[in-house]
């Protein structure tokens, strides 16, 4: 795949099937991010009220063409009365995982999250055992703060997750 044509566009309402998808389906989530059944229609009443592009927490489309990849999501961290910051992550259709589109996919989020608002950080939490997307944001320049004991329980198990970080005023990649 030519990693020059993916880009990242709003939802659209054509999109909800396929985001739904990754409500219920523990194999097209993947391992790290299936946490069990939950309320399938969540994503398209967000969209109904704002297109999935709040001022708290918002998804983006993966995109190349007409070819949906995947997701990338942020959310508003409230870090004191006067600033906040996000934390992000990305979801991709197993046929598109492996390929760099994840890494590509998060170097245009991080770039569109610092060029569209004002925060100065930008933080991504995974699980221990996902070494992929560890690699992937060391590649996109993200600093490893530490290792967040029991932060996540997934099939039947308390799990530890690993903290990231980019500064506005860090180098990129």
């Amino acid at each position: 795949m030519d990693l020059d044509a993916l880009t990242l566009r709003p939802v659209r309402e054509d999109d909800l099937p396929f985001l739904r998808s990754f409500l219920v389906d523990p194999e097209l989530a993947g391992e790290f991010a299936w946490h069990g059944y939950g309320d399938p229609n969540r994503w398209g009443r967000r969209w109904a009220e704002d297109g999935l592009l709040g001022d708290d927490s918002s998804l983006m489309m993966v995109v190349s063409g007409d070819a949906r990849l995947g997701f990338v999501g942020w959310s508003k961290v409230v870090a004191s009365r006067l600033t906040h910051y996000y934390n992000f992550g990305i979801g991709l259709h197993p046929d598109h995982r492996g390929n760099g589109i994840g890494t590509e996919a998060q170097r245009q989020l991080i770039r569109y999250l610092f060029d569209y608002s004002q925060v100065h950080r930008l933080e991504a939490d995974t699980e221990v055992g996902n070494l992929a997307e560890q690699r992937t944001l060391e590649k996109l320049g993200l600093t490893r703060e530490g290792v967040i004991r029991g932060a996540v329980f997934r099939a039947g198990a308390w799990r530890d997750g690993v903290r990231y970080s980019i500064l506005r005023t860090d180098p990129r990649p």
